[in-house]
């Protein structure tokens, strides 16, 4: 299996302070992976690292098998590979624009519909994908309109509408009550787990929000990896607590986690 994503040795400083510190990291093929981690911890800047708006102030980033930085690297033919869905990206989708149209100006790398002519296939994706993530009865709701779970969806399903190699999920169950988080996470556990998917990588701060189908773990704490690997190998009680810096229990049941605090003495 190739590495989709490699890290060596990378560190991202600013103003004299390390965002990450000195982390090695590989995704390959078909590898689902979850980061978890506290506020502050790093999480965010090794998905944009991922994602190559953000590159490192030290060690080397390799994506999809071109090196940030090297000569003959280009990242905007690198980044119509790379799907992304996010906070961030939201903030930058015109509100006007309907459902249908918010994922279709994807086929063109643009955040906003202009003159395009899009063709049957694009329609066709979208439309398919829009289905998979339930949003085919609101096509021609403006994107503004939608609530937060809706929003998301949209946004996974116009981050998958290159084909990606690689996807990337920022906080996907953020902001959703508790229904719209389970729709999701049955809805992701069923993306995981199709063979022909991208692989993966979703940034959450909970274990309740990982999907059926997520293979790996990586936790991150002030910048540094604490333990990185299979799931069922690193998401431990021990591993968790020493992350966020209190006495965890971490459970599995069936193909779900969950995490408590211990009791106060």
């Amino acid at each position: 299996m190739s590495d989709v994503l490699e890290l060596v040795d990378v560190s991202v400083v600013r103003e004299g302070r390390a965002l990450v510190d000195q982390v090695s990291w590989s995704v390959k093929e078909g590898e689902r992976w979850v980061i978890l981690g506290p506020n502050g911890a790093g999480k965010t800047t090794l998905l944009n690292l991922a994602s190559s708006y953000l590159f490192p102030s030290t060690g080397t980033v390799s994506i999809l098998g071109e090196q940030l930085g090297k000569p003959g690297t280009d990242v905007f033919e690198l980044r119509p590979r790379i799907g992304v869905a996010g906070i961030a990206l939201a903030e930058k989708l015109p509100k006007r624009q309907t459902v249908l149209q918010t994922v279709l100006t994807a086929a063109y790398g643009m955040t906003a519909a202009w003159h395009e002519d899009y063709e049957d296939v694009d329609r066709d994706r979208a439309l398919a994908f829009l289905d998979r993530l339930g949003m085919n009865e609101h096509l021609d709701r403006r994107f503004g309109t939608l609530s937060e779970g809706e929003r998301k969806r949209t946004l996974i399903a116009r981050a998958l509408m290159t084909d990606p190699e690689l996807l990337l999920l920022d906080e996907p169950a953020a902001g959703l009550d508790l229904g719209g988080r389970e729709d999701l996470v049955r809805r992701l556990g069923r993306l995981a787990r199709d063979p022909i998917a991208p692989s993966m990588i979703m940034v959450t701060h909970h274990v309740e929000e990982i999907a059926p189908g997520f293979t790996h773990v990586l936790m991150i704490r002030q910048g540094q990896v604490l333990a990185a690997g299979p799931l069922e190998l690193e998401l431990t009680s021990r591993n968790l607590s020493r992350c966020f810096g209190l006495p965890l229990v971490v459970e599995q049941q069936d193909d779900r986690w969950t995490a408590r605090g211990l009791p106060m003495r």
